[in-house]
């Protein structure tokens, strides 16, 4: 049986809880139809009140990486899909507060995990805290999966088999997997990123000036297990809920 969040104040307040889902790959007919089948790359947000709050990741230890933003604020290469009414809490503002605070103790910055700790189990972890119920198990689809069948996922969020091999191996495995002999790694990493590449393509068309800037705003560019963070992942420094 779920935990009850039902408090004994005369005063207590039913307030609904909803979820943002935003796809992180580019509209077009994949997107939609990883969309209908329940397995895109999504994003989410807990909207409680007037803030949504989602987390990122970033490199400051022992910071949070809980930020809030307006409700349906679209994250860089997304898209907003759906608002999911979860369900309700019947918390008072200051017992809220104090359930988004632990929540973001235990989710901090550098912890971030594309796989295994990312926005949407805090999302689930959240309403669990608020509702007794955690999110729906298909917002997290994607990760899942990836964990465990690592081809379906942008090749980032998996960390390759460390092996030994000689360079003229390398060579030849390089040629098998890119379709020909002489593929130089560029070509490699994008027939592997899939449909990531066009979702991280403008961080590659920054100017050092405009990296810096963006940088200040947002959080650390990998996760803890050094895979690349997309925009979308990571956390908005300026907002964040310590």
């Amino acid at each position: 049986m779920p935990p009850t969040t039902r408090t004994s104040t005369a005063s207590t307040t039913k307030t609904p809880v909803h979820i943002n889902v935003y796809d992180l790959l580019p509209p077009g007919r994949l997107s939609n139809i990883l969309w209908t089948f329940g397995t895109g790359l999504l994003h989410t947000g807990v909207v409680i009140g007037d803030k949504e709050y989602a987390f990122g990741g970033h490199d400051l230890e022992a910071v949070t990486g809980v930020y809030s933003t307006k409700p349906r604020t679209t994250p860089p290469g997304g898209t907003f899909r759906t608002e999911v009414l979860h369900g309700f809490t019947y918390m008072g503002e200051e017992e809220r507060e104090g359930v988004i605070k632990e929540a973001s103790k235990l989710f901090t910055g550098p912890s971030y995990n594309l796989l295994t700790r990312n926005c949407n189990h805090f999302t689930s972890h959240l309403c669990l805290a608020l509702t007794g119920y955690p999110a729906p198990k298909w917002i997290n689809r994607a990760a899942g999966i990836g964990g465990a069948i690592p081809c379906v996922v942008p090749a980032g969020w998996v960390e390759p088999p460390e092996c030994d091999v000689s360079d003229g191996e390398e060579d030849e495995e390089r040629a098998r997997l890119t379709g020909r002999r002489g593929g130089g790694r560029a070509e490699y990493q994008m027939q592997l990123e899939g449909p990531w590449s066009a979702v991280m393509s403008d961080d590659e068309e920054m100017s050092d000036e405009e990296e810096r800037g963006k940088e200040k705003r947002r959080g650390g560019k990998r996760d803890e297990m050094g895979r690349e963070l997309p925009e979308a992942e990571r956390a908005q420094l300026e907002r964040l809920e310590i």
